[in-house]
Order: C-alpha cells, then structure tokens, then sequence
C-alpha cells in the first residue's frame, strides 16, 4: 500500500495511534504569506475560562471557522463560526489534496509569544469520531509539542517548525493527551491551525481544544 505521506515525515508517537510529521509541508516563501495573511484575516477573539469559580483569560487568542451548520460549544460557552477566509480555503484544499480528507472545520490559535500555552488535552469528543483525524499546521515561532501517554504516562516531544504539518490519526486522542508549554525565550508568535472533520450535530457539552 503505498504511503499518503512524503519520505521525509517522522512517526512521533510510538504505540497507540499515529502522529506523522511533515516537518516543511509549506516551503519558507508561502509559509511567511500564510503567516502574514492570517494574522489580519482571522478575527481573533479573547475567549474567558472558569476555574475554582474565578473567570481567566485564556492563554492564547483564537477563532472558530467552519462550513454552514457547524457549531461548537465549550465550558458552556458556544462559539460563534466564523466565514473561511481566502488563506484558510488555500490550506484546507491543500491538505485535502494531502491527506484526503474531508475537513469541515478549523480552530486557529494565535500564541503572542511564549508566554501563551495550551494545557494538557485530548481532541476526543464524540463529534470529532471515533478515530478523527487532525491536521495541526503551524506557522510562525517553533514552538515544542508534548505528547503524554494516558495509562503509562509516557511522554514524546517535538518540535513544530515553521510551515510543519502534524497530522495525528488512529487512537492518538484516546491514548494520548498534548500540550504545548510556556517558554520565556520565545518572543516572535505562532500561529496554529487545527483542521477536523467534525459531526453536523454536536454536545452542548464539547469542549474545544487545539494543538
């Protein structure tokens, strides 16, 4: 059978579902575009989360877009779904090409600098599938990407450089949880974007997570 993925992609986790990596999915030249285009397309928003009963910024900036009758929710909050931007629809279609999948839906993360993070998480809610597949492309600072293993507690890291594809499939988000942690030495941003085949219906309780 011969491979969707190019030569040069590394497997990165090593038992219990796949994360492939394509380390420059995206040459420099249309890395940088997509970089510059999205940080002005996106309407990023400032999203609040409830903890111990006190309301905290998240730590991060982001927005959700998706095809007609795509909806969200997460700790009770419902997001609003935003139009594909001209930057957004190039992606997609190129990974489809890639990957041939149907991808409905993206949530696009904005992290200022190292000092936005995302906690520890798995994409495993019912919407996404029982085996979803997820294609996390970065752009912007290379930022380190934690995996840790929900039984055994192993963990495996990577870095995700500009323009990168990370395509996790099978029972990755079964098995493992991800993270990306804060660092005082990043100053430059990154952008993320977490393209999924999502459920027209979804759970009022869905909570939204992103690479």
């Amino acid at each position: 059978m011969t491979s969707l993925f190019p030569t040069d992609s590394v497997e990165v986790l090593p038992f219990d579902g796949s994360a492939k990596l394509i380390p420059h999915f995206f040459e420099t030249r249309a890395a940088n575009e997509h970089l510059e285009s999205l940080a002005s397309e996106v309407r990023w928003e400032q999203h609040h989360l409830v903890l111990f009963g006190k309301k905290i910024p998240e730590p991060r900036q982001s927005a959700w877009i998706a095809d007609d009758g795509i909806s969200y929710s997460y700790s009770g909050i419902a997001r609003e779904a935003h139009a594909w931007t001209p930057t957004l629809t190039v992606i997609r279609s190129a990974l489809i090409d890639e990957i041939h999948h149907p991808f409905n839906s993206v949530l696009a993360n904005l992290y200022r600098d190292g000092s936005d993070a995302m906690g520890w998480h798995s994409d495993d809610e019912p919407c996404n599938g029982p085996e979803p597949v997820i294609a996390s492309v970065s752009f912007g600072a290379e930022r380190r990407f934690d995996f840790r293993h929900q039984l055994s507690g192993e963990k495996v890291s990577v870095l995700l450089p500009h323009g990168s594809l990370l395509v996790m499939s099978g029972l990755s988000q079964h098995c493992w949880q991800h993270s990306i942690a804060r660092s005082k030495k990043i100053t430059a941003q990154r952008i993320n974007l977490t393209f999924r085949s999502v459920a027209t219906e979804t759970s009022p309780s869905s909570r939204l997570t992103s690479t």
